[in-house]
């Protein structure tokens, strides 16, 4: 069985509401939820909202591949109500790279995997520019490391705070 951390956030619609949906659903296709964070508020982050999203992080153990998990949270998404044509012309309209959602889910781990594909990358790769991403990470792993750095989550979330500070 493989330990597999996800973030969900959204926000459209009834985001908590959303994200509890979310949750039943990943443990029931995806596999056992471990462990799930309180959720979190935050601003946008690469575009402009009025609308905060919420995010939270989980634990999952499965016996899915990441293309698997991959195909399986899409679907979760769809079914939740993200409308990804929506989010397409939203963002062909303002420019920006990211547009309001529903619900988003992201791969962030496959235990200490390294993969990189056409349509996955894991590691997430914005984990450590994104607070949004590790403090929700920080609340349910203390011990885990990016395969790739070494980092810690502390130590990605100290170099952010670090960083912003200067």
């Amino acid at each position: 069985m493989a330990r597999v951390f996800l973030l969900m956030g959204g926000n459209l619609g009834n985001v908590k509401r959303t994200l509890q949906s979310a949750q039943q659903l990943i443990n029931d296709r995806v596999g056992a939820i471990l462990h799930c964070s309180h959720r979190y508020e935050s601003e946008a982050w690469g575009f402009s909202s009025a609308d905060h999203f919420f995010n939270q992080a989980v634990e999952v153990s499965t016996d899915l591949s990441p293309e698997e998990i991959l195909n399986t949270i899409q679907a979760i998404e769809q079914e939740l109500g993200r409308d990804r044509a929506q989010e397409s012309r939203e963002k062909e309209l303002t420019g920006a790279r990211y547009a309001s959602r529903a619900i988003d889910i992201d791969i962030l781990f496959y235990d200490d995997l390294i993969l990189q594909s056409d349509r996955l990358t894991i590691p997430h790769p914005h984990i450590a520019e994104r607070e949004f991403v590790l403090t929700p990470l920080r609340e349910i792993t203390h011990t885990k490391h990016h395969p790739s750095t070494g980092l810690s989550i502390d130590e990605m979330l100290q170099a952010l705070r670090d960083k912003s500070n200067q």
